[in-house]
Formats: structure tokens, sequence, C-alpha cells
């Protein structure tokens, strides 16, 4: 256990092995981030028959008429937006990337004075709930894109694919309906539920994403490695290593 005076980083009080939280989020955030910046620059296998990747929609100039690199890169904004910004991701990396602090109870870097996020750049993480609405136009096109996925050339049919692009769109409609933005807005920021307007409608939805949103932290992982597996699938598919199977 850290004395009052000791401020070696990583000094802990009564957990030794902080680090076992860390390493897992800098390996799973690590290679997300790895293969999601190589893939949307890559610019090619992002489509097949009635499957688009997740990384590329909205697909935007694929002819590249107006934008000569990857449709990838003109979207990709949003929805990096809103998961950087993310309440659960931001204690993610502050602590596996840059140790601010390592863990709960353990002490930081000697010398690092707290201002939280009040001072450029960190105070930009206020723009999440900016990026929640935005969220809501890329989480539209995802669901188009899961419908189309069983519309084939031969009429209504089901491939694995189909399944796959359904699943990605189901795990992201839980991560963002579990969101912490959209609890507030619904009703975190209400005194009086019975004093607003549709306050029993408004509590309800608000007590049925308090639920989701205690399961926030799952969701943001199942969905982080949904989105890249459905990526991958899309790629392999269309570069032809696998073939699609038609379950129907």
């Amino acid at each position: 256990m850290a004395s009052a005076g000791d401020t070696r980083l990583g000094r802990a009080a009564g957990q030794p092995a902080w680090w076992l939280q860390v390493v897992p989020v800098i390996l799973g955030l690590g290679a997300f981030a790895v293969y999601a910046t190589l893939r949307a620059f890559e610019g090619a296998y992002f489509q097949w028959g009635p499957y688009l990747s997740p990384f590329y929609s909205p697909l935007i100039d694929v002819h590249h008429k107006y934008w000569p690199f990857s449709p990838a890169l003109l979207i990709l904004g949003g929805p990096l937006g809103f998961r950087v910004t993310c309440y659960y991701y931001r204690k993610a990396y502050y602590r596996a990337f840059f140790f601010d602090p390592p863990a709960c109870a353990v002490t930081e870097k000697s010398g690092r004075v707290y201002r939280g996020e009040t001072r450029f750049p960190l105070i930009l993480q206020n723009a999440h709930r900016y990026f929640l609405y935005l969220a809501v136009i890329f989480m539209a096109f995802l669901w188009h894109d899961a419908v189309r996925g069983f519309l084939f050339n031969d009429g209504f049919g089901v491939g694995v694919g189909s399944i796959v692009l359904l699943a990605n769109v189901s795990l992201l409609s839980l991560y963002f309906l579990s969101c912490h933005s959209l609890r507030h807005l619904v009703g975190g920021k209400l005194d009086c539920f019975s004093c607003a307007v549709a306050g029993r409608a408004r509590h309800q939805a608000w007590s049925w994403l308090g639920a989701l949103n205690e399961q926030h932290m799952l969701f943001a992982w199942i969905s982080l490695f949904g989105v890249g597996l459905a990526d991958f699938y899309v790629r392999l598919v269309s570069s032809g290593a696998i073939r699609d199977l038609r379950l129907l």
C-alpha cells in the first residue's frame, strides 16, 4: 500500500495487480485501432452483393469523382468522434495509454496537476452530446444496410453475411441506447418527471435506458469488435478469400 508521501507512479492502495485491468484495454483498443486504420485507408474490398462494410457506410463518392482517397475517410469522423468522446472509452484510454490515473487508488506520475476536462484539448470531450446526434444518422444508414443485406439479385435471401450485418447493427444499437448522454437527454436532467411534458413516458424511457446503461461497458466492447468482425467478413467475401454461404 502506498504511503501518504509516496508519489511513485503505480503505487496502489490495496490493489497491487492494477495493471491486469490495463493490459487488456491496451491490447484490445490497440489492435482495433491498427486494424481500423489500415482498413479505412485501404479503400478496397468493402462491398459484395448486398453487403456493405460498416466502415464505409454511408458510401460516398465510390468512383472517386471528387475525392481521390478511400471513401471511408469521408465518414470516419462521425463514428470515431462518438467512440473517442464516449464516457466509458475516455476512462479506459486515460488509464491504459496515459496512466491518468492507471486505476482507482493508484498514484499518478509525480508533478501532475488534476484539471479534469476543463482545458484544451480535453475540454473538446464535451462534444460527445453532439456526436450523439450525428450517431443517429449513422445508425439509420447501418440499419438500412442490414435490411439490404437480405435483398439479393434473385430476391429475398439469408446469407451468413446477412446475419453478420444484422448482429453488428443490433450490437451498435445497444451501445447507442446505453449511452450516458442519451439517458441524460431523455430524463437525466429533470428534477421532477411529473412536472415535465410527457413525464410518465419519459420516466419509463429513462428507466429502460438506465437499465441498459448499467451494461454500457459490455456493449462498448462487444459492439467494437462486432463492427470489426463485420468489416472483416465483408472483406473476406469481397476479396474472394471465402464464399458467402446462402442459408435461404
